[in-house]
């Protein structure tokens, strides 16, 4: 006799095909991933490939609507994955789904700082820009980070100085030169971003250069470049002769 319906009741349990009772978003996560494997991701747009990253944050849950409002309201992934965790959280995001965010970001930044440790700068001047685009082009405040060179231009460290406001960090040149010394650099290029999206030097940053350049020569350390980071952008220094 066939056994009654009840609240403990599980038609898988009793031979009815375990997919008959699978939640409507699970066949739609295998596909996704399968499209995913299929293309490497290419095409997709950025609200699926958020839903990838949720599924081992979020297992219980159709991910899609909140990967759609989370692109909505930040404006893209990279925004996403470079917002401040109270920020996430203010969105709705769990702490699970933070740490899948950042996890994702710090992999990310790891893979592209390794095209550049420990490679002449000149011959892997596009990977550099790129490992600075996407460490620092969606930050909401402003960061000043330090690459330091060997005598071969060589790099040989990447350090973040200082973090400030939206649109002010304040620089320190003999610290600068101090940890070049540390480091036995004999090149330093600087870089920072513009929170407001224009990489367009201020007269503040041209000031700032001018001291930073004006210490590291005092002690035989050469400037080779100042790079300011925007949003779609970026300004080299040296490519402007401000240097």
């Amino acid at each position: 006799m066939p056994k009654a319906a009840g609240p403990d009741f599980h038609p898988a349990a009793d031979g009815v095909a375990e997919e008959a009772v699978k939640p409507h978003y699970h066949g739609h996560r295998e596909r996704l991933r399968e499209r995913f494997l299929a293309s490497g991701g290419d095409g997709m747009p950025d609200y699926e490939i958020l839903e990838l990253l949720l599924f081992s944050a979020i297992p219980r849950r159709d991910v899609k609507p909140l990967a759609k409002a989370l692109i909505e309201q930040f404006g893209s992934l990279g925004a996403l994955l470079s917002a401040e965790p109270e920020r996430l959280r203010r969105a709705g995001c769990s702490d699970s789904v933070i740490a899948s965010l950042k996890l994702t970001r710090e992999a990310g930044l790891r893979l592209l700082k390794g095209e550049v440790m420990r490679k002449h700068v000149i011959s892997s001047w596009q990977a550099l820009l790129d490992y600075c685009h996407a460490a620092m082009q969606h930050d909401p405040v402003e960061q000043f980070r330090v690459i330091f060179l060997d005598r071969k231009n060589t790099v040989i460290g990447d350090e973040e100085q200082q973090r400030g406001t939206v649109d002010h960090t304040p620089v320190y040149p003999r610290e600068v030169v101090r940890r070049a010394l540390e480091l036995q650099a004999s090149a330093v290029i600087l870089v920072h971003n513009h929170p407001s999206g224009d990489p367009t030097p201020s007269k503040a940053d041209i000031e700032m250069t001018k001291q930073v350049r004006e210490a590291a020569r005092a002690v035989g350390i050469t400037l080779h470049d100042h790079v300011i980071v925007g949003r779609h952008g970026h300004t080299s220094f040296r490519g402007k002769g401000l240097i």
